[in-house]
């Protein structure tokens, strides 16, 4: 997989969030497939599958996942627990996004391994720069392992 060949995994409840999340990282990365998830059960089942369906094969492009931290039916942090905790998922860089600053949630992600925690601008000219950091970051700069290395189980 080349670099810039990398999906976004966007895991957003918020609307407004979404349209901006999505507007920003498609400046930063036209190239980069955005995936978005409504919430935290869907991103589980896209990222596991279900008893009736398999995992999305997406899941072997993704270069990094932006996990919002107070999502609907599942939080952010029990699919970031989820995702440490299976050598299929264990090794995706997640970056926890939220609208808060309490040090406890900070402190909880990262004791579950998240690789960076950040705290969503409210102004969307920040906003969008910050977006577009995150999406040069982990999508050109960042190694992940590629599909059919350590990313076959």
């Amino acid at each position: 997989m080349a670099k810039g060949d990398c999906s976004i995994l966007v895991v957003e409840d918020n609307p407004d969030d979404q349209i901006l999340t999505m507007r920003a990282l498609r400046k930063a990365s036209s190239q980069s497939p955005i995936i978005l998830q409504e919430d935290g059960q869907a991103a589980l089942e896209f990222l596991f599958g279900t008893e009736s369906s398999k995992r999305s094969p997406q899941v072997d492009t993704l270069g990094v996942i932006l996990l919002d931290l107070k999502l609907p039916k599942v939080s952010g942090l029990e699919v970031l627990r989820r995702i440490r905790s299976t050598p299929q998922t264990d090794w995706l860089p997640v970056v926890m996004m939220t609208s808060s600053d309490e040090p406890s949630e900070l402190r909880e992600a990262y004791r579950l391994g998240a690789n960076s925690f950040v705290t969503k601008q409210i102004d969307y000219s920040r906003f969008s720069e910050q977006m577009c950091l995150l999406a040069r970051y982990w999508l050109t700069v960042n190694q992940v392992p590629m599909v059919g290395s350590s990313r076959s189980f």
